[in-house]
C-alpha cells in the first residue's frame, strides 16, 4: 500500500535501484569516541571502489547502481577511479569546541545529496538506498536522537564499531560536555520551544555525509521515490529529515533494527516498524539492502498475483 500511494498507481514498480553512499571523517574523532581510527573511512572507501565491501556484495546481489561519494573524507582521492568526488573538507569540525560545519557548508551538503538524486531519477530510478562510512558518525547520531526524541543521552549511546564499557563511558562523558558546552538556548534560538531548531542541531552536530544523506532523503521524497533506511545512523538521519519536513516519512521504508544501542527507540520516536532485525553492525546501506527482496515481493504481489475474484476463485475464508 505505501509503495503504490507513493507512486500513485496500483502497477507500481522499482526499476532502476540506486545505491548513494556518502563518506565523511568527523572532528570528534579526534576526542576518541570510536575504537577505530579515522584512516578506516579512506581505506574502506578505497575498498568499495574495489568491489570488496559488503555493499558491493549486496548491490552486485540485488542490481542496485552503486555511486560511491566522497563529501568530506580526510584523504585525497586524486587519480583513484570509482568515487565521485564532492569534497567539502577534508572532515567536520570537532564540535566540542565548535560546530560541525558552517551554514554555507550545510547547504552544500544538502545540494550534493539533492543532485545526486536527480542524476538516478534521470537514468529512471524508482527506488533509493542510501548508505553511510564515516568513522565517528554513531556520536553526532546519538545526540540528534537525544535532541529530537526528548531521550536522555546515556540512553542513545552505543558501542558503535565495537567500544567497550570503558570507552561507552568516555563516549558518554565526551557527548555530554559537547551539548552543555551549545545548550539549550543556542539549540532553540529561533524558535519559542523546548525542542531544537532542526538545522542547528543537524549543522552544529553532524557529519558532511550525513547532511548529504539528508538532502537525498528530502529530493527523494520530493520526486516520489522509495526511499530504504537502514541502521542507526541512517535513521537519525531520516530523523533530521522528518524534523526539517514531516510528509518525508511516507516515503520511507525502514527496513533493518541493527544492535547499536538505542536503535529501537530512535525508530520508535518516527513510529517505525522495521521489515528485519538482523542485528548487523556494519552500515554502508547493508540493511536496507538485505531487506530489499520483501519490497520487491511486495510490488511483484501488487502486479502478478491474482485477487480471488480474478482468479474466479470461492471465497473460502
Amino acid at each position: 500500500m505505501q509503495v503504490c500511494l507513493v507512486q500513485q498507481t496500483l502497477e507500481p514498480s522499482l526499476a532502476h535501484p540506486c545505491h548513494l553512499l556518502f563518506g565523511g571523517d568527523h572532528g570528534i574523532e579526534r576526542e576518541g569516541v570510536s575504537v577505530s581510527p579515522r584512516e578506516v573511512t579512506w581505506q574502506q572507501m578505497i575498498n568499495f571502489t574495489r568491489g570488496g565491501g559488503g555493499v558491493n556484495m549486496f548491490c552486485r546481489q540485488h542490481g542496485f547502481k552503486l555511486r560511491i561519494v566522497d563529501v568530506g573524507v580526510d584523504y585525497d582521492f586524486s587519480g583513484v577511479p570509482g568515487i565521485i568526488d564532492r569534497k567539502i573538507a577534508r572532515g567536520t569540525k570537532n564540535f566540542l569546541y565548535e560546530p560541525a560545519m558552517s551554514e554555507e557548508e550545510f547547504d552544500k551538503a544538502i545540494q550534493i545529496g539533492s543532485d545526486l538524486v536527480d542524476d538516478c531519477v534521470k537514468e529512471g530510478c524508482r527506488v533509493l538506498c542510501i548508505g553511510e562510512m564515516g568513522i565517528g558518525n554513531t556520536s553526532p547520531s546519538s545526540i540528534w536522537m537525544s535532541l529530537f526524541g526528548d531521550i536522555p543521552l546515556k540512553d542513545c549511546i552505543g558501542a558503535g564499531a565495537g567500544l567497550n564499557n570503558d570507552g561507552i563511558r568516555h563516549k558518554y562523558e565526551v557527548l555530554s560536555k559537547a551539548l552543555s558546552q551549545w545548550g539549550q538556548d543556542t539549540l532553540c534560538h529561533q524558535h519559542d520551544t523546548k525542542y531544537p531548531d532542526p538545522i542547528v542541531t543537524l549543522r552544529y552536530f553532524g557529519g558532511f555525509e550525513m547532511i548529504a544523506a539528508i538532502g537525498a532523503m528530502l529530493r527523494a521524497a520530493e520526486l516520489h521515490l522509495i526511499i530504504l533506511i537502514d541502521g542507526f545512523i541512517m535513521t537519525a538521519c531520516a530523523l533530521g529529515a522528518i524534523r526539517l519536513y514531516p510528509a518525508s516519512q511516507d516515503y520511507m521504508i525502514f527496513t533493518h533494527c541493527g544492535d547499536e544501542a538505542g536503535h529501537k527507540m530512535m525508530l520508535d520516536i518516527v513510529d517505525a516498524k522495521p521489515l528485519l532485525h538482523f542485528g548487523l553492525r556494519l552500515g554502508e546501506g547493508t540493511g536496507a539492502l538485505c531487506a530489499y527482496p520483501l519490497v520487491d515481493s511486495a510490488v511483484r504481489m501488487m502486479n502478478e498475483m491474482n485477487t480471488f475474484d480474478k482468479a474466479k476463485i470461492i471465497k473460502y475464508f
